[in-house]
């Protein structure tokens, strides 16, 4: 009696698993499709997600970020684990560091501030109670720099951490067994 039981279920199984390997598929395709829909707009076929830049990702975090279709991926896993704030906030400084009016420079400072650096903010990054008190500071006078140091613990955190969990994640690995299934078909 008990094999009877058991055998449905095995079978069951593979049926379970055969179907979650299509879907992968079906994931890897789709996002595929998404990423290449978000950068349609310049059609030449270095702008097009490839095989060897998408291996490119697992060399480094910079290698990484510096892809935009990397930067892309990166950021939706990031979303799909709830954990966007980090790179979110090196986005951000990225930004901030690109702005020349002084006074454009004042009121965006406190908006980061505010929104990532500040106990309890919405987007509360992890880092140190004297870099925050630093940086609580230097918003008062900001200048280009007055992020750095939180930056730099940000990069690493991502780099320790949130970055070698995307390189084990699903979406990337199947991303990559997409692209090199449909380079070798050509």
């Amino acid at each position: 009696m008990p094999s009877l039981i058991l055998e449905p279920l095995n079978t069951q199984h593979f049926i379970m698993d055969r179907d979650d390997r299509k879907r992968n598929k079906n994931i890897g395709k789709n996002f595929m499709c998404r990423l290449q829909c978000m950068f349609s707009h310049s059609s030449s076929s270095e702008s097009r997600l490839s095989l060897e830049d998408t291996q490119q990702w697992s060399q480094s975090l910079e290698r990484l970020l510096e892809s935009k279709y990397g930067l892309a991926t990166f950021r939706n896993f990031l979303k799909s684990e709830y954990s966007d704030e980090n790179i979110e906030f090196w986005l951000t400084c990225e930004d901030y560091k690109k702005i020349k009016s002084s006074f454009r420079m004042s009121s965006r400072a406190k908006k980061i501030y505010e929104q990532f650096i500040k106990a309890e903010s919405p987007k509360e990054i992890n880092i140190d109670y004297h870099t925050r008190e630093q940086i609580k500071r230097n918003v008062k006078s900001p200048t280009v720099h007055c992020f750095d140091d939180a930056q730099k613990i940000v990069y690493g955190l991502m780099e320790r951490d949130s970055y070698p969990r995307f390189l084990r994640s699903d979406v990337y690995r199947t991303l990559l067994e997409t692209l090199a299934a449909d380079a070798v078909k050509g």
